[in-house]
């Protein structure tokens, strides 16, 4: 399975890397900003992406409407500290798969992912 990243914390990505790779999920891509992850994710053709919420100088929500429009069998798994009532609305009706909160729920990551891959395509 493939998998991109798109998270503003090179500490967060490297961590996700380390979890995904326990079960042989490939890190296709890594990026920081919007315009970085819309052109990484169109190129890797990944299966899932991990987007955050807040990305350097924007947001996750213009990765995923841009993103479903060239390519709707990308699943995405949002994992966020900002995971208000709000977020999570609005990211799981943009088409997110699943919506997990980085201080709580960040052991069910791995599980999303997998999940969200029997989704796609």
């Amino acid at each position: 399975m493939k998998v991109f990243l798109a998270d503003d914390s090179a500490m967060i990505r490297d961590r996700v890397a380390a979890m995904l790779a326990t079960r042989a999920m490939d890190v296709v891509g890594e990026a920081e900003t919007p315009q970085a992850s819309i052109e990484g994710i169109l190129a890797a053709q990944p299966d899932v992406v991990v987007l955050d919420v807040q990305l350097e100088g924007g947001t996750g929500l213009q990765v995923l409407r841009a993103v479903r429009e060239q390519e709707p069998g990308i699943a995405f798994v949002v994992f966020s500290n900002n995971a208000g009532p709000a977020y999570r609305k609005r990211y799981l009706g943009e088409g997110a798969e699943r919506f997990l909160d980085k201080t709580t729920e960040f052991d069910q990551l791995v599980t999303a992912v997998e999940l969200a891959s029997h989704h796609t395509h």
